[in-house]
């Protein structure tokens, strides 16, 4: 019976099952016939591997092809399944000894020339090759990704005739070159380019070393995107276990790789991007901007042009940190544990105070966020016009350049993986009772401020979160007064509800 069976991988989420292809000629008219729940990239991959395996100067057997992926039921996308249905074609038409074949799995897209080309999501499937203790062959332009992995019996083939007199006759083909494990390079941005804004300056060190989510409010041009895009200069590389998740994510999406792999995720969608895009989605579910920006930084620009709807949507990741995506026969799971950076004027005009807009019409827009999407803000930040004496461009203090600030950082970073193995923003309730404890006059000074401000639960265990991150990086054991004073300054929302409707903005809530 002229049958073979070869073995390649899909992507479901961050798994990647094992597909069994199986290849079979029998006698009648010449078809070829793919099945198994393949998508449109891998039912046209018949004319690409047709092509490919007569410009490669193999025969096409002129016979009844039919190719099974198995299992039937578990969908299949793309193109990285080619090259292997070409081998398994060429063996069972008997033109390829499968005696070197056991545990070997295939991946490459195949060009009408049989070159072989570069797959996404390759990273993910070879993560799984390797736990499996699998031989593996792949394209020359994923070299990088597999390095990251693993570089011992992964074989590296150029085109289809390679990878075809490589295992016809049992040669092993060329291997990846190890690669080392880039430190993140120096950023070329740096904080003292932003002129002013001490207190936003101050609180974006306190985001960076205790990885709070941080909302910077202010009129246009005060630089509170500057700011934002200068707060991955101030946070420590990613070790490798979180590097390899990160291009795990970042493979599904896009087969490219970036040179230093450890360098914090920046992500900064426009506020036009939809649920699917913000969140995940699709048919065969891929990750959105919070699973890319996992281990990093998302960064949310114009934050009340965003849908509501979509902004709700990030509540439950930024709580749990990962992304439930269903669909009718199957779930995935993408993780999304990032660092969320907002950034708002404090009225659709711009300026609060610029007499453009009433009352009424501040309130509508700042009602676009909904009250639990700003309770997860640990700090919400003013950022004002520079006053006009303050704007020329002077030599700022050395102890506000990035390269002080990321000291001061992993300092505080140290301390609390230390202390809890976490960063102070995800500590649980049990940890904040172990390591936020307060004194009598620290907790009767809370309890007060709580009660004026109308702080839920969720904002006084993050206030209490930020106060701790601020006695880390001034180098104390227990939270003091001054901590808790400074942490409770960073409501600037708070202030503009008060400003606009003093007599009932905030009221205290039911307890």
């Amino acid at each position: 019976m002229a049958m073979a069976v070869l073995h390649s991988r899909t992507t479901l989420g961050l798994s990647a099952p094992l597909i069994s292809i199986e290849a079979h000629l029998s006698p009648g008219l010449p078809s070829f016939q793919l099945v198994g729940l393949g998508d449109t990239a891998i039912r046209e991959s018949r004319e690409r591997v047709r092509s490919a395996i007569i410009n490669s100067g193999f025969e096409f057997p002129a016979r009844r092809i039919t190719i099974n992926l198995a299992p039937a039921d578990l969908p299949k996308d793309g193109g990285h399944m080619d090259l292997a249905i070409a081998l398994a074609i060429l063996a069972a038409h008997y033109q390829l000894d499968t005696r070197h074949w056991p545990s070997l799995e295939v991946f490459g897209e195949l060009g009408l020339n049989g070159q072989v080309r570069a797959v996404a999501g390759l990273l993910a499937m070879l993560y799984q090759a390797r736990k499996a203790k699998h031989r593996c062959i792949i394209p020359p332009d994923n070299q990088t990704q597999a390095a990251l992995v693993d570089t011992q019996d992964i074989g590296v083939a150029t085109d289809l005739q390679q990878a075809f007199l490589s295992l016809e006759r049992g040669t092993p083909l060329p291997g990846v070159q190890p690669v080392h494990s880039p430190v993140a390079p120096q950023q070329n941005t740096d904080l003292n380019d932003v002129i002013g804004q001490a207190h936003a300056k101050r609180a974006l060190e306190i985001a960076a070393a205790g990885s709070h989510n941080i909302l910077l409010v202010g009129p246009p041009g005060t630089g509170k995107t500057l700011l934002a895009k200068r707060l991955p200069a101030l946070l420590p590389p990613m070790d490798e276990s979180q590097a390899l998740e990160h291009h795990m994510l970042q493979s599904l999406c896009s087969n490219t790789d970036e040179p230093n792999w450890r360098t914090r995720p920046f992500r900064q969608p426009h506020h036009s991007s939809s649920a699917a895009a913000l969140l995940g989605g699709g048919n065969l579910p891929r990750p959105g901007e919070v699973s890319l920006a996992h281990n990093g930084i998302l960064f949310l620009d114009e934050l009340p042009e965003f849908a509501r709807s979509v902004l709700d949507g990030l509540r439950e990741p930024l709580e749990n940190g990962e992304i439930h995506i269903a669909r009718a026969k199957y779930k995935v799971c993408f993780p999304a544990r990032f660092q969320l950076v907002g950034a708002m004027n404090p009225s659709p005009t711009g300026a609060l105070n610029d007499g453009r807009s009433t009352t009424d019409q501040v309130l509508r827009y700042l009602q676009r966020l909904s009250g639990p999407l700003l309770d997860r803000f640990d700090l919400q930040v003013d950022v004002p016009l520079v006053p006009a004496n303050e704007r020329r461009q002077v030599k700022q203090p050395a102890d506000d350049c990035s390269d002080a600030v990321r000291k001061r950082v992993a300092a505080a970073h140290n301390r609390q993986q230390a202390r809890s193995g976490c960063s102070n923003a995800r500590l649980t309730p049990p940890q904040l009772t172990e390591f936020c404890a307060l004194g009598d006059d620290e907790q009767e000074f809370l309890h007060t401020a709580i009660e004026q401000l109308g702080l839920s639960m969720r904002s006084h265990h993050r206030v209490l979160r930020v106060a701790r991150t601020i006695a880390d990086l001034a180098g104390t054991t227990t939270i003091q007064r001054v901590h808790l004073a400074e942490a409770l300054s960073y409501r600037a929302l708070d202030t503009i509800f008060r400003q606009l409707n003093p007599a009932t903005a905030m009221p205290a809530r039911p307890r």
